[in-house]
């Protein structure tokens, strides 16, 4: 069980899958519109802890954990990634807004969960009214204009896809060692309480869990592209008004322009700007994501 947010209720939905039923792990509080809220790597919905009780002063609030983490299933890889792609992951997210009774809601959604969150506008624009991404330019983006300095930084985008079972073991090694290393250098670790790095620490020392985490990262590099590169052919691009913030001190905005990236792919809206912290913005800056979630989605 999750970390509970107070006055929040924790729920496991199943929705229907070409994996077979999966298990979508969430807590649901608050009143007002709809808003889902999608977690990053290598976290869980933990990470809006002191974002979402205030947001569900306005809202009804869903945060989830995605497929492959958290308290959500974790179905084996298939040999073409599909299971772990971002069209899969969305569409457990849209069914769970469908269960819960949301046709429309507003989405926000931090690192792997901004791309979740891509995808699911794009697949289904006609249930997100808004979209707010932390951290993060588009995926095909990224891999297009990878730099030394990208690789450099973002190392783990490149391990993670080796072939299974070269990461899944090496970091079973000594998972927390990894854990420290990989968020230590993005944040540091003090910005996580007790509790909440206990959370993302059972999941990276979860073989299941792990192996799941780098199957997001091999679609990532290979169906999601496609999918991605499907969007641009056809001209395909995001209906709804977007804001992107990203981490003044991470490598996002080193390397990548978010604003313009986004509206290459977007016919609505885009504005956004970078803050004053690293790559985990809901917990370096919770008070930011709040005021700015507000202002957007009113």
């Amino acid at each position: 069980m999750s970390l509970a947010f107070p006055g929040f209720e924790q729920k496991s939905i199943t929705v229907s899958s070409e994996d077979g039923p999966i298990e979508i792990a969430c807590q649901i509080g608050g009143s007002g519109p709809a808003l889902l809220l999608l977690h990053g790597f290598p976290q869980t919905k933990a990470i809006w802890h002191q974002v979402a009780p205030e947001l569900a002063k306005h809202y009804t609030v869903v945060a989830s954990d995605l497929r492959g983490y958290g308290a959500s299933s974790k179905p084996h890889g298939k040999p073409d990634h599909s299971s772990y792609s971002k069209r899969s992951m969305a569409t457990d997210q849209y069914s769970l807004m469908k269960a819960l009774g949301h046709d429309h809601f507003f989405l926000l959604g931090h690192d792997r969960g901004g791309r979740v969150s891509h995808r699911l506008a794009m697949d289904f624009p006609e249930s997100v009214n808004k979209f707010m991404v932390l951290d993060i330019s588009p995926t095909l983006t990224m891999y297009e204009n990878t730099t030394m300095e990208f690789a450099k930084g973002y190392w783990h985008w490149f391990f993670l896809i080796q072939a299974e079972p070269v990461p899944e073991t090496m970091i079973g090694a000594n998972p927390e060692y990894w854990l420290k290393n990989h968020m230590g250098r993005h944040a540091g670790t003090g910005i996580f309480s007790p509790e909440r790095w206990s959370e993302y620490l059972a999941g990276a020392s979860n073989s299941q869990g792990m192996h799941a985490m780098c199957e997001d990262y091999r679609a990532a590099a290979t169906i999601d592209l496609v999918h991605d590169r499907a969007d641009r052919e056809q001209g395909k691009k995001l209906q709804m008004p977007l804001k992107v913030l990203w981490g003044e001190h991470g490598l996002v905005n080193k390397c990548f322009e978010p604003v313009d990236d986004w509206k290459k792919v977007s016919s609505s809206e885009v504005s956004g700007r970078a803050v004053p912290c690293g790559h985990y913005i809901p917990e370096e800056l919770p008070q930011e994501v709040i005021t700015e979630a507000r202002n957007f989605f009113s």
